[in-house]
């Protein structure tokens, strides 16, 4: 039987999404729409088995198949980021972080991230987490008047703390980011580099975003947001750090790894070597810059002027209206975006002066520069009144025709 015979409930559960996904605009920057091909790959029984180990050195039998399949994400994920090393197994971006730490410092070392108000993670500093509880924390921040990663500023802080590691990547970080500088003040310091490139791998993967491959010691990434896989990460370092990128891996943090997930992101990655790949990606960036121009015209300010990558960070506070509201209001006309802080945020994270727009999923959607433009003129009609009714529903009736028109999984049921 299926499952709407075994578990009606988690099988209305899933058709909601499925109506959601299909008739809302996914305008949150880390997510996207995978393939139905990865999503085979995903629900497929390769799940069925435990794989601990690396192909041919297993800890179980019967796993030819799973050799298999991971070898085949390794070696494509090296010819789309040309790293020395790849680890596919880690589950999620933050044990992928975790063991890039755990391999390069001991519990206590100083380690150095973007602040999380002015773009960074979690798993890069922030007192929540592993990473702000196990190590001594140094936090950098954007430049108060350019909102840019201020370089000669991280150099000086970095000569008076001496991190150990000093980790480049972002969540909220709309411009690029130059991992050959960073690589410069590691080296002037002593430092290792680990680069999160979770948000931007896909443009990173197609040369639209600079690589940190050559200079960091440690790259991890997701493999969904820009990338289009499965919620998954891999982890890409030099040669010697192989052995204990694996070992923090497994045993150390990880058990059995999830081989449906690794079959779902050699799936994924075969996509990203295509030519169509690098298309989609270089209209993820035009469809970015035609946000910004449409939202800069309609009198909204974005940090950091604009956008080099995938998602834009909007500043409301002269639309008087908070990031926690204009989620809320934006949600009800069937617009789907993140409240977020910005850099120097006079609210509470929780509140945010801010919300903040990918494109990756709308782009995967088929949408391209008049789609842009319209979404924008729809999402300033409902900040502009927030409080109508009438003009919601409105818009997300709009809405519901603009996703008809470029239809998403419909071949699912």
């Amino acid at each position: 039987m299926g499952i709407k015979e075994v578990d009606p409930e988690v099988y209305a559960a899933i058709q909601g999404e499925l109506a959601r996904e299909r008739n809302n605009l996914e305008l949150i920057a880390s997510e996207n729409f995978a393939s139905t091909s990865v999503l085979e790959a995903q629900g497929s029984l390769m799940q069925n088995k435990y794989a601990e180990g690396y192909p041919h050195r297993r800890y179980y039998g019967g796993c030819e198949f799973m050799d298999r399949v991971e070898e085949l994400a390794i070696s494509r994920a090296k010819k789309l980021f040309g790293a020395e090393h790849i680890n596919v197994q880690p589950l999620s971006g933050v044990p992928a972080n975790m063991a890039a730490y755990f391999a390069l410092a001991n519990f206590g070392d100083t380690i150095m991230g973007l602040a999380l108000p002015h773009g960074g993670h979690l798993s890069h500093g922030h007192g929540v987490s592993f990473s702000g509880r196990w190590f001594k924390v140094i936090h950098y921040q954007v430049d108060p008047e350019t909102e840019l990663i201020d370089y000669d500023t991280l150099l000086k802080l970095a000569r008076e703390e001496h991190p150990k590691i000093i980790v480049a990547g972002a969540s909220a970080y709309p411009r690029t980011i130059y991992f050959d500088k960073f690589k410069e003040i590691c080296d002037d310091v002593g430092a290792y580099l680990v680069a999160d490139i979770a948000h931007i791998a896909g443009l990173v993967a197609t040369k639209l975003h600079p690589s940190p491959v050559p200079y960091a010691d440690i790259v991890t990434t997701t493999t969904h947001k820009t990338l289009r896989g499965p919620r998954s990460a891999i982890i890409m370092c030099k040669e010697k750090w192989a052995k204990d990128v694996d070992k923090w891996v497994f045993p150390g943090i990880h058990g059995g790894p999830h081989m449906h997930t690794i079959a779902a992101k050699a799936v994924c990655l075969k996509e990203a070597l295509q030519p169509e790949f690098k298309e989609y990606q270089s209209q993820i960036l035009r469809n970015a810059k035609t946000m910004e121009f449409e939202l800069k015209r309609l009198g909204y300010r974005l940090v950091a002027g604009g956008t080099d990558t995938h998602l834009l960070l909007v500043d409301l506070r002269n639309k008087n209206i908070t990031g926690k509201d204009a989620e809320e209001v934006l949600g009800k006309a069937g617009i789907t975006v993140n409240r977020n802080t910005i850099p120097y945020d006079p609210q509470k994270p929780f509140i945010a002066s801010g919300m903040r727009i990918g494109v990756p999923a709308v782009t995967t959607r088929g949408m391209c520069e008049p789609e842009m433009k319209k979404i924008c003129e729809l999402i300033d009609e409902v900040l502009t009144n927030p409080e109508n009714k009438k003009i919601i529903d409105k818009v997300a009736k709009e809405v519901i025709e603009l996703c008809s028109a470029f239809p998403v999984y419909a071949s699912l049921v």
